[in-house]
């Protein structure tokens, strides 16, 4: 039966992805451990002995090893291999660096860095290979799961055009319309290895994934608003009777006090590194045009409150004289410094003052236009419900890849950033910012182009109403 290989399937792809972990780890502790023991071990001050010397090694792969999780460069077969090969190169590169300081801190002076650098460039060297082969040894032995989408009243096209992208993980054999009968839907699920749920009545749902957990078959679930709350509910019991709680009040006290900690400590220790790059920025605004250095737009946060969200100006004086337009590639409102600043993320980098005011948070819900979410909110009445904590200056939905790409999406997101809310998530998504900015990939720009066409029309019809 489908169902019976693809659990066995699962416990032999968690084996070879461990394996391929392990193999490609092994290579760069290996070459740490030569490049350690041929440049640096007899060179510092009071050389270790043997168990020193296992101990940076060992030190070594466990950095290597959180790092790439936290960017996600071990998944096998998850990811595409562009998607692979940006994600575990920064995941080299940042356990590399620190790895120089902290033999420098062990050797009390500043250490050689070509050994380092001939170790990133042999690192960069290997990853190619190891994700060809690994790739091409994984989709051999593991081809795409044959899967049936069941779908409600919202259309599903979109959702099979994301899968369809993956053509190598998720092969959709059949649709079946949640108006068939129990017979025809239960026929349907029985010829395949997988089920995708998209929103449906939910006693036709709750029938499915009864159905499929007794049949043992996989499920991918588009879930509605409610299933993130639930997600987010804490576990208790009424004597032998267990419940779920859904506090539903945003962060608990401690959590925004200990948010507010961090925010104001990450604000001032990057506000002080970026302190010189934003005195080049403003002094590169105000040589192109004589105009003012920043640009302040009204912003909604926490609780509905409007605040002014400040940015360097990237675009020409008075640039929305004729109404609020969202800018394209080509604009030409948009200045040649604004153009580069735009690129490199730079124009936020004045939003730390909002940090630091405590108008914004580093992670939370990007902050939309009033104009905007009033227009949203006639869509998705639920939208309201991101603004149970500040906005950020990056969040989830900006660092998820394909599912930012339409609004209903980055809101699932946002709120599931906020039902699973921890400092560990914020940190992450601060990591995967940083992989965003260097390494954009396609799908945040095809996002991006999604959602300046979904604001541009938004904008149009709230013109049309006002006249």
């Amino acid at each position: 039966m489908p169902s019976n290989y693809g659990r066995h399937r699962d416990s032999y792809k968690r084996i070879f992805s461990i394996l391929a972990a392990g193999t490609l780890l092994g290579l760069f502790t290996a070459a740490f451990s030569w490049v350690w023991y041929s440049c640096y071990s007899d060179a510092i001050l009071l050389p270790f002995y043997r168990r020193g010397n296992w101990v940076m090694i060992a030190i070594y792969a466990v950095l290597m090893l959180l790092f790439s999780n936290v960017f996600g460069g071990l998944k096998t077969g998850y990811l595409r291999r562009t998607d692979t090969f940006y994600s575990q190169s920064l995941s080299m590169l940042c356990v590399n660096i620190v790895t120089y300081f902290q033999i420098s801190l062990i050797a009390r002076d500043f250490a050689a860095p070509f050994p380092i650098a001939l170790l990133t460039l042999f690192d960069i060297a290997v990853l190619p290979i190891w994700i060809i082969f690994t790739n091409r040894l994984y989709f051999s032995l593991f081809p795409a799961r044959r899967l049936v989408i069941i779908y409600g009243e919202r259309a599903a096209a979109e959702l099979v055009s994301k899968m369809s992208r993956r053509v190598d993980k998720y092969m959709i054999c059949e649709s079946v319309s949640a108006d068939k009968s129990w017979t025809e839907i239960e026929e349907a699920i029985d010829k395949y290895e997988g089920v995708i749920l998209c929103e449906m009545p939910g006693q036709l749902r709750n029938d499915i994934l009864k159905y499929c957990f007794a049949s043992k078959t996989r499920v991918y679930v588009a879930p509605k608003i409610s299933d993130i709350i639930i997600r987010g509910a804490e576990e208790i019991r009424l004597f032998d009777t267990p419940l779920l709680l859904c506090r539903n009040t945003g962060l608990a006290p401690e959590q925004r006090l200990a948010k507010r900690i961090f925010d104001l400590v990450f604000a001032l220790v990057v506000g002080i590194i970026a302190l010189p790059i934003g005195l080049i920025c403003a002094v590169c605004i105000k040589i192109e045009d004589g105009g003012p250095v920043f640009y302040k737009q009204q912003r909604l946060t926490i609780d509905d409150r409007l605040f002014y969200v400040y940015k360097f100006r990237s675009m020409i004086q008075n640039a929305e004289k004729n109404g609020p337009q969202l800018a394209t590639e080509s604009d030409s409102r948009i200045t040649k410094v604004g153009r580069f600043l735009r690129k490199c993320r730079l124009d936020e980098i004045p939003q730390i003052l909002n940090i630091l005011k405590g108008d914004m948070s580093v992670v939370g819900p990007r902050p939309e236009r009033p104009e905007l979410a009033r227009k949203y909110e006639q869509e998705m009445p639920e939208f309201d419900f991101r603004l149970r904590v500040k906005a950020g200056l990056t969040g989830y939905a900006q660092v998820t890849g394909l599912y930012d790409t339409t609004p209903y999406d980055k809101l699932k997101m946002d709120l599931m950033y906020i039902e699973q809310y921890s400092l560990l998530l914020d940190m992450r998504i601060i990591m995967m910012t940083l992989k965003t900015i260097l390494f954009p990939g396609e799908s945040n720009e095809e996002a991006r182009q999604h959602e300046q066409l979904f604001f541009s029309e938004k904008l149009n019809e709230s013109e049309k109403e006002e006249k």
